[in-house]
């Protein structure tokens, strides 16, 4: 038994109406499609997002853990000056003040025979070096902890 038209249909029908039971062809391409086109626009989204995350991160940045924690924050909350204010602070340069301190006390550490590293925490005040090493008053000489300036007498103006 063949599925006979109906009279008022026309003889020549359009490719994407299926028959009776078969696959509706303009239904699964369609589907999937749609399906590719949200997974393309979630991922240019999150690529989109992460802009400021990949910046900071590309060019070794002091300030990366703050410009990924404010990208999770705008992606979360949905308050976009998270994302602005992210953006922002992975294009600025912060100096690095770190590095030449750590290049000064090596400096310092050479000059006093240290070895590299070494230095911190062997301050004289903090662990007690050069103390004598005998009972009190043998030898053991008072060092103030502060250091004070001698002042200087007021200049007097003759008028």
């Amino acid at each position: 038994m063949s599925p006979s038209l109906n009279p008022a249909a026309p003889h020549h029908l359009p490719i994407f109406i299926a028959a009776p039971g078969g696959t509706d062809v303009l239904m699964v391409v369609v589907a999937v499609f749609l399906l590719l086109a949200v997974l393309a626009v979630g991922l240019l989204f999150l690529r989109l997002h992460t802009l400021p995350e990949r910046i900071a991160h590309r060019e070794h940045k002091l300030q990366f853990e703050i410009v990924a924690i404010l990208g999770l924050l705008a992606l979360f909350t949905h308050v976009h000056l998270f994302w602005v204010a992210g953006l922002l602070l992975a294009l600025i340069d912060i100096p690095d003040f770190g590095n030449p301190l750590r290049r000064i006390a090596g400096s310092l550490e050479k000059i006093a025979g240290i070895p590299p590293g070494q230095g911190a925490g062997e301050a004289p005040d903090e662990i007690g070096v050069g103390l004598p090493t005998g009972g009190p008053g043998e030898g053991a000489v008072e060092v103030p902890k502060t250091i004070t300036l001698p002042r200087m007498p007021k200049e007097r103006t003759h008028a």
